[in-house]
């Protein structure tokens, strides 16, 4: 426990209580009446209002298109299903600058509702709800759908021999035992959405901000630290707050796993209403998730002279104005090697963390809510606080290339967590101890126990870590280098300069992105075929 405990010691506490401290200290004292005096100011307390109600109201919205959704994946069995999964799962590891971008192309100025029907939801906060269902899809289906999938359908069916209607049999017998993972899924699509940034930056320009967007303004724009330090730390506590119930949802979810083999629950649609639901979610899959991207595939080739490569050349030329100095198409080779680099750290330290969690006591188990944190807190107070901390020796690392996958290992740990810990967790133990009985070291019985048995399980985490590091952006934007910039730092400043040919860059720049996020997916979803043990995500 001692490595990942020294990692987000040095890499992720240190660089934000050094910006809290900017903030909130001088003269040698803290000044904590700057809290009042920021958090009485009308526009802070828009901001704060904003940041809830549409947090609150993209989770609801969420909940409500992805149900359904996690209910056909659990229960229906049904030709290239895999695929369909992993369709569902590409938004969810895009960059959130790259979701942004497919909803610009499809409801934006110039976009195709606006093209057809000469709709613009770009300023409005119906283009951000909807991002963020699209984002937040999966989190549901995943978590909850991986859940009643094991969920022994006699239970429900034994109700209504006895007499209960469907519905009656369902909200007595399923919605208890599902509640406390539509409960942990709630929790992450809250937090996720209440720290949004990409998506609202783009979509919602100066007119809408969240505690993220203003973090970044004040830090940015005015260099207010201590505005920007009062902010973080209201976000600090609210996350710790929401990951603290979201740990003790995980441990109720986890006393109902295994109840069958998800094999034996899922059987074709049967009868009108079990096809019109299937039908139903594979419309809305189709409209909420499949359109944006097809939208953004449309718009990198669609070029002043008709539909060709103009925009794909592009990439490959200097840009005359010095905000990039390689070709755009060097912001590829840069992203893949950094998150190479980001994916094998996340899994030496996320390993070790989630090793130590299977075997530790109450104190340290709090420490797997900890290691959430990066997901919620600013990710923009992290980047700042790597300019501001890494600049001395023995940690002079400002000019190094290593300081972006850093920064992206922060993101990926939690998902090599989640998603080892509950395998690790099903060794039976006995293994363990009957290699350490015949005589094997530690190390050995680790290699030629656990290993075997979550070798898959590393594969999907490793996977998942490659693609969030792959497109991290809020701690990147800053420490990114002007001559080896990384793909989702490119699409942003590419959408925010005017002229056609920046933004099909943009959008060719995404496209790419996109097609190496679903290639990653389907991997994965080859890697799942016949696993028994479920991650959290």
């Amino acid at each position: 426990m001692v490595v990942p405990v020294a990692f987000f010691t040095l890499f992720f506490a240190w660089p934000v209580v050094s910006i809290v401290e900017r903030g909130l200290r001088s003269d040698g004292a803290w000044r904590f009446d700057r809290f009042g005096e920021t958090l009485s100011r009308p526009e802070i307390l828009d901001v704060l209002w904003f940041t809830l109600w549409q947090a609150l109201a993209s989770t609801a919205l969420t909940l409500l298109i992805a149900l359904p959704g996690a209910y056909v994946f659990a229960r229906f069995d049904f030709p290239g299903k895999g695929l369909l999964r992993a369709v569902v799962t590409v938004p969810f590891v895009m960059p959130t600058v790259m979701v942004g971008t497919a909803f610009l192309a499809l409801v934006g100025r110039g976009g195709l509702l606006d093209e057809l029907w000469g709709v613009r939801l770009d300023t409005t906060v119906w283009a951000i709800l909807l991002a963020h269902v699209f984002f937040n899809y999966a989190v549901v289906v995943r978590t909850v759908g991986g859940l009643w999938a094991q969920l022994d359908p006699r239970q429900e069916e034994a109700a209504r021999v006895l007499g209960a209607s469907r519905f009656t049999a369902w909200r007595t017998v399923t919605l208890p035992a599902l509640a406390p993972a539509v409960a942990a899924a709630a929790l992450m699509v809250f937090l996720f959405t209440a720290g949004s940034f990409a998506i609202v930056q783009i979509l919602g320009g100066p007119a809408y901000s969240t505690l993220e967007t203003e973090i970044y303004r004040q830090t940015v724009d005015r260099f207010d630290l201590t505005t920007a330090a009062v902010l973080t730390l209201v976000q600090f506590v609210a996350v710790g707050v929401v990951l603290a119930v979201h740990a003790r949802t995980v441990r109720r979810r986890e006393t109902a796993l295994k109840l069958v083999a998800p094999e034996q629950t899922a059987r074709r649609p049967r009868g009108f209403g079990q096809w019109a639901l299937f039908g139903g979610v594979l419309l809305s899959i189709l409209l909420l998730l499949v359109l944006p991207l097809a939208v953004l595939v449309e718009r990198s080739f669609d070029t002043p002279g008709g539909y060709g490569l103009d925009y794909y050349r592009a990439l490959w030329s200097v840009d005359p104005s010095g905000t990039f100095l390689v070709p755009m198409v060097d912001t590829i080779g840069n992203s893949l090697q950094y998150a190479l680099v980001a994916t094998a750290l996340a899994l030496v330290i996320g390993g070790l963390a989630a090793a130590a969690l299977t075997r530790a006591g109450r104190l340290v188990r709090g420490f797997d809510a900890l290691l959430m944190l990066p997901l919620g807190v600013s990710a923009v107070t992290v980047g700042f606080g790597f300019l501001i901390t890494l600049d001395e020796p023995p940690l002079d690392l400002r000019a190094s290339w290593i300081l972006v996958p850093l920064a992206q290992a922060l993101v990926g740990v939690p998902f090599v967590v989640r998603t080892m810990l509950p395998v690790l967790r099903a060794v039976d133990e006995r293994l363990r101890e009957a290699a350490a009985v015949l005589g094997a070291s530690p190390l050995r019985a680790w290699r030629e126990v656990d290993l075997p048995l979550v070798r898959r399980a590393v594969l999907i985490a490793a996977g998942f870590a490659f693609a969030v590091s792959l497109g991290e952006f809020g701690a990147t934007v800053f420490i990114a280098r002007p001559d080896n910039p990384t793909l989702p730092v490119a699409v942003a400043r590419l959408l925010g300069r005017p002229g056609e040919l920046n933004y099909g860059q943009a959008m060719a720049l995404s496209t790419i992105l996109m097609v190496v996020c679903a290639v990653s997916l389907l991997l994965l979803e080859r890697l799942r075929a016949g696993r028994t043990a479920s991650g959290e995500f």
